[in-house]
């Protein structure tokens, strides 16, 4: 016996992945535009926007035509966060982080194979700062994705081996690279992109955990690459610890032992450091 469908998994996974082009900024897409961003064919594109049209997921702007997110979301969202609360506890440490440090802070959540941003603060004490505008974050060239995979199920990896793609001269793009940049993050608990995805962006991130205590996310801080100096840098990770142990906490997760003693670590020299200058300055 078997199952006869008239629509493949693929089908329905490829249509869903339009829906991952929205966000705040880019709030209406047309169907030029997913032409564009998909690399797909007009009437292949056309075909998944009805589909996601008659679900609900989607709806057309009666003026411009253009595709936004649907009705539907807002009900599955509401049950998502109902059941599986993440952004409660991400919306309350966020502005803390970004008024601490002074940058942009920003939460994501993994997905499948794809760390889908979920949402963002950013500070308002320099005029020049980062702005994300990429629903979906690579995993190998940003801080927020190389946290998560250096901490991640092996599998992750593997998958982020069949698209290394290239962003910048920093970029990891070889097998090679990227394992050791993933064996620095776990010797260290960070995941450090020094304008690895875009040039004059400097990216921090640590992994999040949830209830099942497997990575779930990341947390960040991104900044302009011309700002960051040794003793930022020390600020950021510390900064990010007490976000990633907040959040986690928040999410039902415990952080690993053996990363949650590197990241005493680095408190306690941190605190030592702090003590040595405050004496010195005396």
């Amino acid at each position: 016996m078997r199952l006869l469908t008239g629509v493949s998994v693929s089908t329905i996974r490829k249509a869903i992945d339009l829906l991952n082009w929205f966000s705040a900024e880019r709030a209406q897409i047309g169907l030029a535009e997913f032409q564009r961003l998909t690399g797909r064919d007009k009437a292949t594109t056309y075909r998944y926007l009805c589909a996601l049209e008659e679900s609900g997921l989607l709806e057309r702007d009666q003026q411009s035509r253009a595709y936004r997110i649907g009705p539907s979301v807002l009900r599955l969202a509401h049950v998502r966060e109902v059941t599986v609360p993440r952004r409660a506890g991400v919306r309350l440490v966020l502005p803390k982080l970004a008024e601490a440090t002074g940058e942009l802070a920003h939460a994501s959540l993994l997905q499948g194979l794809s760390l889908v941003t979920l949402t963002s603060h950013a500070s308002t004490r320099h005029s020049a700062r980062v702005v994300i505008d990429e629903p979906v974050i690579p995993l190998h060239a940003t801080g927020s994705g190389l946290a998560v995979l250096a901490f991640a199920d092996p599998s992750l990896r593997k998958a982020t081996l069949k698209n290394l793609k290239h962003y910048t001269d920093s970029t990891p793009t070889t097998p090679e690279a990227l394992d050791a940049t993933l064996q620095t993050i776990r010797e260290t608990g960070f995941g450090i992109a020094d304008q690895k995805f875009e040039e004059g962006v400097f990216g921090i991130g640590v992994p999040l955990f949830d209830s099942s205590n497997c990575v779930a996310g990341s947390v960040a801080v991104a900044s302009v690459a011309t700002r960051i100096n040794d003793e930022a840098i020390k600020l950021i990770k510390c900064e990010l610890i007490e976000a990633a142990r907040q959040i986690t906490h928040s999410w039902g997760g415990t952080v690993p032992e053996a990363l949650d003693q590197l990241w005493s670590d680095t408190l306690t020299s941190h605190n030592h450091h702090s003590t040595n200058s405050e004496t010195a300055s005396a």
